[in-house]
């Protein structure tokens, strides 16, 4: 409350509140990700609307603290039927309790314990994050254990934490037959430039794979994956870089639509993602980024190894505009250029292009499967415009288009099954615009007072 636009709460420094709106006008054509028993294969206009509130109280019952936050998401207008990406009715998204010592490790070196709901965001997101560009959010139940805090020069995050199924009109579970758990160690002393973040994520997953309940029958699950992520700046020339190698090993359990019995295969995955950007010396504050990205692909599915790269629960927004790819099965080339020609505006645009590492792999967020000796699945253009109109409103508009390759096109006409139904798969180029409007009731933590 202290850093809100309202001076008569400038000494409330206990409580953190949060009251946000955002509504989101979307156009899809040639959308090539699947929905419910059908593909996408006319034009949809889609409103998506998302209510935030929040509450967390700190300090003043130390070493008690806690926080809880609701959300409400929904849709209209849709030609499709609704997922819980899109929906997730009055909802409880965080609610935990926390024991925070501040001391507990040295001079202003805490120790948190936090049980309960909670979000969490790791790395850089592409393993677990909040999905915030989604209008449903990722979050857990669980434990989280953290020694020190982010700016210290080192510190350590540990969870155990159950993943929360989305229920779109009812209260949301948790996932009580799987867990992941991990810890992340994040080094900054022997270099004021960079971060060394050595890390070890794991999920365990109880199958049932003869349950009466199709949508149930999970297969068993035991990946292990250990990583190391680099980051930082090089000196002070103007370069940034970051880095960020995984490696999979365990049981992945395979199961086919309608059987109740499964194949334990062996998994053993890999995945390396990494950025090389400059930034220019000019008003605009222009930044250049290259990007690569892979992630492994399955190569036979008839034998007992799985070699896809678990994505566990990141997000897809830094592989494509669109939402059209995750790191698994993958070769992701990228050029990015972001200025800020105005105060308060932002601009970025980039151009992908997209191969599977494996071409009997499939692409698995347009659900094919069929395996033809090509792999260029296309390559995508993106634009996007921010513009902070003051403290209270923020709106941006942002077009993609994805043009297909030669995998992709040699899909034309053909059903693609999907649930229920069999309908011809598009091959023609896909646009995707959108434009949103956020509303902060608080303000940006910027208070005009002095």
């Amino acid at each position: 409350m202290s850093k809100t636009q309202f001076e008569q709460f400038r000494d409330i420094d206990w409580l953190d509140v949060g009251l946000d709106f955002r509504s989101r006008y979307e156009y899809r054509e040639n959308d090539y990700r699947p929905t419910g028993s059908r593909f996408k294969a006319e034009p949809d206009n889609i409103w998506l609307l998302r209510t935030r509130s929040y509450l967390g109280i700190h300090d003043i019952l130390d070493p008690l603290r806690f926080a809880v936050e609701f959300q409400d998401s929904r849709s209209y207008n849709s030609l499709y039927a609704k997922t819980n990406s899109e929906v997730n009715e009055f909802e409880l998204i965080q609610g935990y309790g926390e024991l925070y010592f501040e001391n507990a490790l040295g001079h202003n070196r805490p120790l948190s314990i936090r049980a309960g709901r909670q979000s969490l965001e790791l790395l850089d997101r592409r393993l677990i994050g909040n999905n915030q560009f989604r209008n449903t959010t990722n979050n857990f139940e669980g434990y989280r254990v953290r020694f020190g805090k982010k700016q210290n020069n080192w510190d350590l995050d540990t969870f155990a934490l159950q993943p929360v199924d989305r229920i779109m009109n009812e209260f949301d579970q948790p996932d009580e037959d799987t867990w992941i758990y991990g810890a992340v160690l994040s080094l900054k002393q022997w270099s004021e430039f960079i971060t060394i973040q050595p890390y070890f994520l794991g999920r365990k997953q109880d199958g049932d794979p003869t349950n009466g309940v199709e949508a149930n029958r999970k297969p068993d699950m035991d990946i292990y994956a250990p990583g190391l992520r680099v980051y930082g700046l090089l000196w002070d020339s103007g370069f940034d870089f970051d880095a960020d190698f995984n490696k999979q090993f365990g049981r992945f359990g395979s199961r086919a639509t309608n059987s109740t019995t499964q194949t334990l295969q062996q998994h053993d995955a890999i995945a390396y993602s990494l950025e090389l950007g400059y930034s220019f010396d000019h008003d605009w504050k222009p930044r250049a980024s290259l990007y690569y990205g892979y992630g492994s692909g399955d190569k036979n599915s008839g034998d007992k190894l799985n070699q896809r790269f678990d994505t566990f629960y990141g997000f897809n927004q830094p592989w494509s505009r669109n939402d059209y790819f995750s790191w698994d099965n993958i070769h992701a080339p990228k050029a990015r250029l972001e200025f800020t020609p105005y105060k308060d505006v932002q601009i970025d645009t980039g151009y992908n292009a997209y191969w599977m590492a494996s071409d009997t792999g499939g692409w698995n967020r347009a659900g094919l499967r069929r395996a033809n000796g090509e792999s260029f699945l296309g390559h995508e253009f993106d634009i996007r415009l921010r513009h902070k109109l003051n403290p209270y409103v923020d709106w941006s508009l942002s077009y993609a288009r994805f043009t297909p390759g030669e995998y992709t096109t040699s899909q034309a006409g053909v059903s693609q099954t999907n649930g229920s139904s069999a309908v011809p798969f598009t091959s023609e180029p896909s646009n995707f615009f959108y434009f949103e409007v956020s509303l902060n009731a608080f303000g940006d933590g910027k208070p005009k007072y002095k």
